[in-house]
């Protein structure tokens, strides 16, 4: 059984924050332009979690580093298609974006800070 690593788990939280985003899509009209976004955020709103899982079996601290930079590029890349959709607007519930926007906001401070720490390692 594996065990929790405490009770900030970032691989749950991502995992969490791919459930919404599939949750969302699931929810976008089945227009050209529904499916677009949706196809894009599908992709950049769950792949954090599956990189973020590579990372953790980096094979050093530079793959480290290269690999959270990218989950963090997709986040950042979620939060446009997330604006996009809550401007458009392309689902009724405007909360449940402001709700994610909010967890992308945080996801990415988070990364953005392990990175910064990460090289600050590599440089040591």
């Amino acid at each position: 059984m594996a065990q929790r690593r405490g009770p900030f788990d970032l691989e749950d939280r991502l995992i969490q924050y791919a459930i919404k985003i599939l949750t969302l899509v699931e929810n976008l009209p089945t227009t050209s332009i529904g499916n677009h976004i949706g196809h894009q955020l599908l992709r950049s709103g769950t792949a954090p979690a599956a990189v973020y899982g590579e990372a953790q079996s980096a094979e050093s601290r530079k793959d480290f580093t290269h690999k959270m930079k990218i989950s963090l590029k997709e986040l950042r890349e979620s939060h446009v298609w997330l604006k996009i959709i809550k401007h458009k607007p392309l689902v009724k519930e405007t909360g449940f974006i402001d709700s994610l926007l909010n967890e992308t906001n945080e996801l990415i401070s988070i990364f953005v800070t392990s990175i910064n720490t990460a090289i600050r390692n590599i440089q040591k």
